[in-house]
This record gives structure tokens, sequence and C-alpha cells, in this order.
């Protein structure tokens, strides 16, 4: 029989029905009507956050779908977001909802190359764009997309020479929206008053892992449901900050900066750019905070580099300090009354020395409630940060769920599991092991692709996700890695691959890593360094380099790797169930892996069967015992050039250990 835990509250009540019932655009007008002084949006422009009210954005959007439906677009119809974070986004996908159509936005640092499916499957006509550089993408996508023939630009800088009909700058639309409420008032509200809580939302596209990327529908009573279910858990308030810094196409950044955003009423601040997403979260800090394990794992080798070049007394006040917090952070945040008055004391002088001063470091001063999800956190890495007092937890869901489906609560964080299921979500596990979700969140279908949904959601409303886990005693679910890369070492030992790089990416000097042993009878790994961790190394011991790839293949950097992968083989042989996945052999790559190699997809996901097949060669002499391998590579650069990148890489022998070994061998 399957394993089935299902919440007591899991079955649909009244009220819970109720959070759904409504549409984004109402809440809009809830909010514009209750709050309209209040800081809806905020976006830092030339250095200087400007804020945008709820009335203010309520007006915007009245103009800007006035213009839209003056254009042309109306109900049924998809339109395409593209560009960072920026109010005129979040104004762009209300526009589209007040008038019924379908809000689809798509990642800004995808090649023109990319979009060319999604603009064909979504036969979309209208886009709304950030700048030139976006442009310029359409305009190359439109030579196989002939349907789109509206492309409205934010930032005019670089497209005064510009002449092609489709294009049209978004003052300009909002002029045209003008004119059009002039010939038709109280058009906002009788716009809105034709949706329903069922029409569709939006549509996100997954990452295509394996194949073509396929277009996720959700209704606003699905989102709106799930955002309200965790604002509720959570105990968010109008009065919370959050910082919205990653992609809008990804289904993460829009619950939690857009549909609690506005089933809530909180404030949303969008950074100046990527570059300054660091120092802007210091200024705004956020109370309500998430990022994805790439995100804390970039930060940690901040820190990290930081301490290395202190001072002496810096650094072992830091270490002696962080053993203690080690020790007793994550036991203060559990509220475990079994916390000695010493070690209290030891812990508040740790604050004051390190962890206060980190945290206003990382922005992170003011955080209530952190998130991790959307891939694997390694536990020493969750452990790291919570140690400093930050109420980091963990959450599952997924693109096709609206995120939503397990949460850890206040009190029942254990790092490897991701929590129960939350409100109206039921959980089991199959009897191959692979989770199933039923929920109020779950997608209506993958648009025009019957097939694929009757794939993953059966007849009894059960979405298959495609990860193999279990549910402890406790309830809490446990992930331990996609269904299809789980696999047999050995014969008959169990291997989990994310398991084994997140032990790898936990240090600083290694940025990814890919692991192969399904089938075999060793682990291999291959290994990206992490450039600006392993150069302040080098340049701190006068090791000369001439770029990464020079870099990635110096003696010392080597062994520094090495050193890494042989104290994660310590760590594997302590569990019984992992120690026969220590890694034998090892070779660092002579380049990044990249999204626009196809390595990754937009969202860092390893694509693990295209790198093994693309990197063929380097495998198979990982498992015949070869001491190194020449390889040439093509790889594109970001103004969209190709070139080729070679190198001959040096395998090496890493030391194992038996099982129960590790603390002896630490």
């Amino acid at each position: 029989m399957a394993e089935t835990r299902v919440r007591a509250d899991a079955s649909p009540d009244v009220e819970l029905l109720a959070l759904g019932n409504t549409t984004f655009p109402r809440l809009l007008l809830g909010h514009a009507a209750a709050r309209p002084d209040a800081v809806a949006l905020r976006e830092k422009e030339y250095g200087i956050w400007q804020a945008l009210t709820w009335a203010e954005l309520k007006a915007e959007v009245e103009l800007l779908a006035a213009g839209l439906a003056a254009q042309g677009f109306g109900r049924g119809q998809n339109l395409t977001l593209i560009g960072e974070n920026r109010p005129r986004m979040y104004a762009g996908i209300l526009a589209a909802q007040v008038l019924g159509g379908i809000p689809v936005p798509l990642y800004q640092d995808a090649v023109a190359a990319e979009m060319v499916y999604v603009f064909q499957n979504a036969e979309v006509a209208f886009a709304i764009v950030e700048d030139q550089e976006q442009v310029d993408k359409l305009l190359q996508v439109r030579e196989s997309a002939p349907l789109l023939a509206h492309i409205y630009y934010d930032d005019p800088r670089g497209l005064r020479g510009y002449d092609d009909p489709a294009l049209t700058s978004y003052e300009a639309l909002l002029e045209i929206g003008r004119a059009h409420l002039a010939a038709n008032p109280g058009f906002l509200e009788a716009e809105i008053a034709k949706g329903t809580p069922d029409d569709v939302a939006a549509m996100f596209y997954t990452s295509g892992t394996t194949g073509n990327p396929k277009g996720v529908l959700h209704g606003h009573r699905n989102l709106i449901t799930m955002a309200a279910v965790a604002s509720q858990l959570e105990h968010l308030t109008p009065d919370e900050d959050v910082l919205a810094y990653l992609p809008i196409a990804w289904i993460g950044q829009n619950i939690f900066s857009y549909a609690q955003w506005l089933a809530t009423g909180f404030t949303v601040n969008c950074p100046e750019s990527a570059a300054t997403v660091t120092a802007d979260m210091r200024e705004i800090g956020p109370t309500y905070y998430f990022a994805p394990p790439r995100v804390l794992e970039a930060m940690l080798t901040q820190v990290t580099i930081r301490m290395e070049d202190a001072a002496a007394i810096k650094r072992k006040m830091f270490a002696y300090f962080m053993n203690v917090a080690r020790d007793v952070g994550e036991r203060l945040l559990q509220h475990d009354a079994s916390v000695s008055l010493l070690e209290r004391i030891k812990y508040r002088l740790g604050d004051i020395c390190v962890y206060g001063p980190l945290r206003n470091a990382l922005g992170m001063s003011r955080v209530r409630v952190a998130y991790t999800a959307g891939e694997a956190i390694g536990p020493d890495l969750f452990v790291f940060y919570r140690s400093l007092g930050i109420n980091l937890k963990q959450l599952y869901g997924s693109t096709e769920t609206a995120v939503f489906v397990c949460i850890q609560p206040d009190g029942q964080v254990k790092s490897d599991t991701v929590g129960p299921a939350v409100r109206g979500v039921e959980v089991r596990t199959a009897e191959s092991g692979e989770v199933l979700i039923r929920s109020p969140g779950l997608l209506r279908e993958y648009y025009k692709n019957p097939a694929a949904t009757a794939e993953v959601k059966d007849a009894d409303g059960w979405y298959h996700t495609g990860d193999a886990g279990f549910l402890d005693r406790d309830g809490h679910l446990k992930i331990i890695d996609r269904a299809k890369d789980v696999g047999k070492i050995g014969g008959t030992h169990l291997f989990a691959p994310k398991y084994i790089e997140n032990k790898l990416k936990f240090f600083p000097y290694i940025k990814e890593a890919v692991a192969f042993g399904d089938g075999r009878d060793r682990a291999m790994v291959m290994v990206n360094i992490d450039f600006e961790a392993c150069g302040n190394y080098a340049e701190r011991r006068n090791i000369p380099y001439a770029g990464y790839v020079d870099l990635a293949g110096r003696d010392e950097v080597i062994a520094l790797v090495k050193d890494c992968v042989e104290k994660v083989n310590a760590d594997l042989a302590a569990d019984e169930m992992m120690t026969a996945s220590q890694i034998h052999r090892f070779l660092v790559l002579h380049k990044e892996l990249d999204a626009d190699d196809g390595e990754l997809t937009r969202t860092r996901k390893v694509r693990r069967g295209f790198i093994a097949e693309k990197y063929e060669i380097l495998i198979k002499a990982l498992y015949e015992g070869e001491k190194s391998c020449f390889i040439e590579t093509q790889v594109r650069f970001e103004d969209g050039r190709t070139g080729k990148v070679s190198a001959d890489l040096r395998i090496e022998d890493t030391k194992v250990f038996e099982s129960g070994a590790a603390v002896k061998a630490a």
C-alpha cells in the first residue's frame, strides 16, 4: 500500500473556499479604496526610492487597460511581459487581468531563440517589454512568430532610430488609454465586473528541463487561495516589506511579490538593478524574504571571502562565535527550554559581536520570516542561516501547485524536511515513492497540451510531482531528489545526486557540481569552481592566473576542491544510507555551466541528461581511470556570439572512508 498522510483540515471548508472567491483586479480596487495613500510599490531609480500608492497604481492600471483595449486586446488573449521587476510590469499584469486576458511573463535573460517556441505556442500578439535589449529580441522573434503585432516598451533609451510600426512607447499607450477612458466612463469597474474567480489569471512556462517548456494555466481562485493560506500561516500584515529581485517569469517570485502582495496589501520594493540588489536590500530591510538556495550560497561565499580578508583576531572571533551559533542558535529559534543561561549569554555576546553585524551586512536585520525553495538546499547551508537567528524555513511546491504545498511552521523546523502540508492540501506517496498532491492550488491544465495534463493529473485530482520522498512520523515531507534522478549505486544502495551536490556547494569554492553514479559501482563528480571565491584565495597567496580556465586548472585550486570533496566523503560515510555514494574521483570543469549553453535551466537547475550527453567523454574518462582528458567546448557569449574553449582537464582520485568513520576523519 502507498503511504498516505493527510492533514486533518485538508477538506475544503467554507472559509478556505471563500479565500479565493475574488480576482486580482478586485483586490486592487479594495486596497485603493481602503488605503489609497499607502505605498503599494517602490522602485529605486537613479539612487532614489520612488513610491507608488495604491490609488496611483489603480489609476495607472486603468489607463493601461484602456490603452490595451483600444489596441484590440481582450478576453482570452495572451500578453507577454519581459523585463526586470518594475512597477510597470506589475501594472501590465493587472491590466491584462482587468480585460480578462492572460499575462505570460518570460525570463528577461532568455535569448530570442528560446522565446520563439513560447510566442508560437501561446499565439502572442501583444507584449510589454522593459528596454531596447528586449525589443531587439522580439523583433528577431517576430520573424518566426508573425502574430506578434504590438510591442510596448518602457525605457526609450536607444530606440530613437527605430521606426517599426509594431513599436509603441509605454507613455504613448497610456495616452491612448486616456482618450479611450474619456469616451468610455466607468470602463475599469465595468471590465473588472466581467471577471470571475475561475478565469485564467496567468500562464507560467516551465523551465523545460527535458524538452519544450509547458504553459501552466492558473486561475485567480487557486493562486489567491494559496497566497492567502500562506499569509495567514505566517501572520503577514500590510506592514511587511518585500524585495522583488527574482525573475517575474518564475512563479516563486510571482506568488510572493504579486499574489501575496495583492492578497495581503504589503509593500513590494523593486531594486535598481541586479548589481545593486545587496545594497538595496540593506536599505529596505525586508521583513518577509524569499531566496532560492543559489542566492543563499552566493551570500555565504561573500561572507567567507570577507572573513578570509579580515584580521586574525576577527577571524578567530568569527570562528568561535559561529561554533556557539551552531550549538545554540537553532535551539533558540525553536524555543528550546534546555538552552542554559551560560549558553544564552554566549549567544547574546555573539549576537552583539558577529551575528547582528552579519545580518545587517546581508540586509536581514528586519527579516521576520524567510523562505527557501525552488531547489533542494543542503542541510549545512540551512543550519548556517538559522544559527544566525534568521527564521529561515523551507517550503515545497512547484509551478503546477501554486508554490505552497508544505511549509515548516515555527517551532517545527527540521533541516532535512520541508514541513507538513498547509491547510487544504493533501500529500501522499505512491508505492514507487513518488510524491502525490491534491490541492486548491493545482494547475487547471497545461496550455494546449491535454496529453501532458493527463500524464501529471489523474482522474481523482492527484498531481504526480515527479519527486521522490516520504513522510516522517510527524507528517513532515522529506524530498530525496527528482524521482527520475534517484537510482542505485553498487546494485543495492540509494543514489541521490542532488543530496551530494548540495553538500559540495556548501563550500564557498564550489559553485556547481554534477554527480554521477546511478547504475554504476562508484560515484564521480564534475565541479564548477566559484570564480570570485577561488580568485580571492589565489590572490591572497600570490598565485597568478589569466582567467577562469587557467584558475580552474591550477594545482592549488584543484587541491582546494579535493579537500572539500573529501570532507563531503567523511560526512557521507556517517550516513548508512549514503555511505556508498562517496565520491571516488572528480574533475574541475574548464567552463561554468550556463543556461545560454543549455546546461542549466533559467532557474539554474542542472539539465542532468543534457550534461551527461554533452560531456560523455569526461564521464568515460572518470570511470575508465584516466588521469586527464582533453575537451573542446562551444560556448555562447552574452552578445550572442559563439566561440570555443578547450583545456586538458586533470582527474583526481579522492580518499573514501569506511562507514561510520566520519567523526574520526573530520
